[in-house]
């Protein structure tokens, strides 16, 4: 289950692999929940997938920043409740395995090179920490359900997220607003 980038930190991404000559797996995504094996047929996967994200609302992600694990360079994208909670409900997702990095572990990313060699790391950390993505936030509106097959990523189906307003300050609306829209007196 990922969520795709938006078409900026995308291209931006996908030309600095390019140019890094790197890669992640498949092109540039934000796995809501880590990829799994499950018993169940796609159809019967599909439907599931759709019971479990009834009712989910659109979110906001933050790019936080470059991190870099043993192998892998990626940005960091902040944990928000809302994303928590979204994987949280992701895992529900049965019968299916888990990964080592879903739940407590999970760390949502995007990844920029994956499988990266240890002299290499130094070199490419050099490369990349200082460079500023041209987007630090975006907002999901779609989920996608993917498959590896031969080493690529295909899509099996896209799960449209309700496109709720934002919700109301700390200490209620102002008067005159309702929902972020302003409302004539009567």
């Amino acid at each position: 289950m990922v969520a795709w980038p938006p078409e900026a930190l995308d291209s931006w991404l996908r030309r600095l692999q390019d140019r890094l000559n790197v890669r992640g797996f498949g092109l540039p995504h934000l796995n809501v929940r880590a990829p799994f094996q499950t018993s169940l047929r796609s159809a019967e996967l599909v439907g599931v997938c759709r019971d479990v994200l009834r009712g989910q609302a659109a979110l906001d992600v933050q790019v936080r920043g470059w991190k870099q694990v043993p192998g892998v360079i990626f940005l960091e994208c902040e944990l928000s409740p809302q994303l928590r909670a979204l994987h949280d409900r992701s895992l529900t997702i049965g019968p299916s395995s888990r990964a080592r990095y879903d739940g407590p572990e999970y760390r949502p990313h995007l990844t920029l090179a994956l499988g990266v060699l240890k002299w290499a790391e130094p070199v490419l950390w050099e490369e990349i920490r200082d460079l500023t993505p041209p987007v630090t936030h975006f907002r999901v509106e779609a989920l996608s359900l993917t498959k590896e097959h031969r080493g690529e990523v295909q899509e099996l189906h896209t799960f449209p997220l309700l496109d709720l307003p934002p919700t109301d300050p700390p200490g209620g609306t102002e008067p005159g607003m309702e929902h972020g829209i302003e409302v004539a007196p009567s």
